[in-house]
């Protein structure tokens, strides 16, 4: 009888975990470039000293849905958008690479190009633009920069944005958002990835979330409907170990 408390109890527990992560997705349904993690359950086998006879569940999340999300004309110079499996690679504070398809640019008051806070990585290094300038982005990810007050004939091109094409399969999300390498990427492919020169960027767009609202909220109520049968569960278990108690007791 142990046997069904011990699963439906990691069954509850790890439908829990199932649903924090669908509230997560539905919490970043208007973020940019947001791609939906999907989630699964797996049977874990309790290892002991005795025969294997306990067996767990746990939620895992073993990849993201790389569907695209819908564009959004802003029509704004820095901010862009990409093909499908590409990336932009931003540095991270330990000066590793990450990757984001959020291409909402910023200039921060030193006149370095970020994405979420991060610096924006180009085809050398990390970019920058002269203060005060006007910055336009062409198809191929140059950076042209028109001074304040310099003449339309003066515009130079200060830098290329980075962008690698990379897999759902080579890529894994972090606890800040962004994707990292995999351990097995890294061993075919290296830490850090090259331009992709036939990438095309999209100026003035922005791709929205892949997160579908509807189909979020429908997995919300699953989910309960999944602790509720589990609790349910327990609780009958719990019910005819009482009885088989009493039925020993009155022999």
């Amino acid at each position: 009888m142990d046997r069904v408390i011990y699963t439906a109890m990691s069954a509850a527990s790890q439908t829990l975990h199932q649903q924090s992560i669908t509230a997560n997705n539905l919490a970043n349904v208007s973020t940019v470039g947001f791609r939906a993690q999907l989630t699964a359950m797996k049977a874990v086998p309790i290892i002991g000293n005795d025969r294997p006879t306990r067996t767990m569940v746990t939620a895992t999340t073993p990849t993201f849905d790389s569907q695209m999300g819908t564009f959004n004309y802003t029509g704004r110079d820095l901010d862009v958008a990409l093909a499908k499996d590409h990336w932009l690679a931003v540095q991270l504070p330990d000066g590793s690479e990450a990757y984001t398809r959020n291409g909402a640019i910023e200039i921060d008051e030193n006149g370095t190009l970020k994405v979420q806070g991060y610096p924006l990585l180009g085809d050398n290094d990390v970019l920058t633009v002269p203060q005060g300038s006007q910055v336009t982005i062409s198809s191929d990810g140059t950076l042209s920069a028109l001074g304040a007050g310099d003449q339309p004939t003066t515009i130079a091109q200060v830098g290329k944005i980075k962008k690698v094409q990379l897999e759902r399969n080579e890529i894994v999300r972090g606890d800040n958002g962004l994707f990292q390498l995999t351990q097995a990427t890294r061993d075919t492919r290296g830490a850090v990835m090259q331009d992709n020169p036939n990438t095309k960027l999209m100026s003035g767009v922005l791709e929205g979330s892949n997160v579908n609202p509807v189909a979020a909220m429908v997995n919300l109520i699953s989910h309960s409907r999944q602790f509720e049968m589990q609790m349910k569960e327990i609780m009958t278990a719990d019910e005819n170990a009482q009885k088989a108690n009493q039925i020993l007791s009155l022999t």
